[in-house]
């Protein structure tokens, strides 16, 4: 069986990592798809926190507090540039996780697509699946919002990061998406999968960048396989981060239903042929999708596994 998972964030690496227990136990492959709308430049180095929050979780080096970054993390670079007023101060780079990124621009500078490069750092991590990035072509998410008396474009982390998304916030625009192709081997993946699933994560700055690209939207509703996505909210709340915030600004209320409803049955405009939401939200109707419910807490990998297992028992 070939499983594609599309995910972002530290709630797509810890859902990858149940679905990765699942599939061992079932003799199943996985392939994750990966959002890089949040990747950046900055002190000259290619940054991709979501390719990296999965690697990293997966390949059990994840600091289990802060849920990002390294384990054991130290910040004597961090403080050296603060020195030196280096700009951006907002955003911190460990010193661990440097080593990671200059790896990757150096690869990146010598011409290799960032697909050939995750592949090269994920072999030393060993995730358990294969990581691709939805795109080896640039593509970042922007924000516009209100700053400064004026109405402008922030890249995501800058919204984020910098400014907690406590800003006046009207759009998120994924710049790049319309000309950008799928990374190599996120075509074959999906046209070859028994299943696609769509990750617990953010459905606005982790799921629908990776959608944005039009080769792989346009793979997902005209492809074999099902595509059964995961409520990233339960009970009106994100199980993490800052989904409320940015569906908020979309104007879409913070419920799995509407989620389910923003990404749409594959039957119409959308991608779905089935939703599965929390316990607490049973009930929740998708006009043309399956919708069932299941406990979606990822308390520890065998909870994930089951929450697997029930996404695909919805095919």
């Amino acid at each position: 069986m070939q499983i594609v998972v599309l995910a972002g964030g530290i709630g797509g690496a810890r859902f990858l990592a149940g679905v990765r227990a699942y599939a061992r136990g079932a003799g199943a492959q996985v392939t994750a798809v990966v959002n890089v709308g949040d990747d950046i430049r900055l002190h000259g180095l290619r940054i991709c926190p979501d390719l990296d929050s999965v690697m990293y979780h997966l390949g059990g080096a994840a600091d289990p507090e802060r849920g990002w970054g390294r384990a054991g993390e130290t910040w004597a670079v961090k403080d050296e540039l603060a020195a030196y007023g280096a700009e951006p101060t907002w955003f911190g780079l460990g010193d661990r996780d440097i080593a990671t990124h200059l790896v990757r621009t150096t690869m990146l500078d010598a011409g290799y697509p960032l697909s050939a490069v995750t592949e090269a750092l994920c072999a030393r991590w060993q995730p358990g699946v294969r990581l691709l990035p939805a795109t080896d072509d640039r593509m970042e998410t922007h924000v516009v919002v209100d700053l400064d008396g004026e109405r402008r474009a922030v890249h995501f982390q800058e919204w984020w990061v910098r400014y907690r998304g406590d800003l006046p916030t009207h759009r998120f625009v994924f710049v790049g998406a319309e000309s950008a192709k799928p990374a190599a081997g996120v075509l074959k993946a999906i046209g070859s999968a028994d299943a696609v699933l769509v990750a617990p994560s953010n459905p606005v700055v982790s799921i629908a960048p990776i959608l944005a690209v039009p080769e792989i939207r346009d793979a997902l509703v005209g492809g074999p396989a099902p595509v059964v996505g995961v409520a990233p909210i339960i009970g009106g709340r994100p199980v993490r981060g800052m989904a409320d915030r940015c569906l908020a600004a979309l104007d879409v209320p913070c419920t799995a239903e509407a989620v389910g409803g923003m990404y749409g049955a594959r039957s119409g405009s959308g991608i779905l042929d089935g939703w599965l939401v929390d316990d607490t939200d049973a009930g929740a109707e998708v006009p043309g999708v399956r919708v069932g419910s299941a406990p979606l807490w990822m308390t520890d990998e065998k909870a994930t596994a089951e929450m697997a297992r029930a996404a695909l028992e919805l095919m």
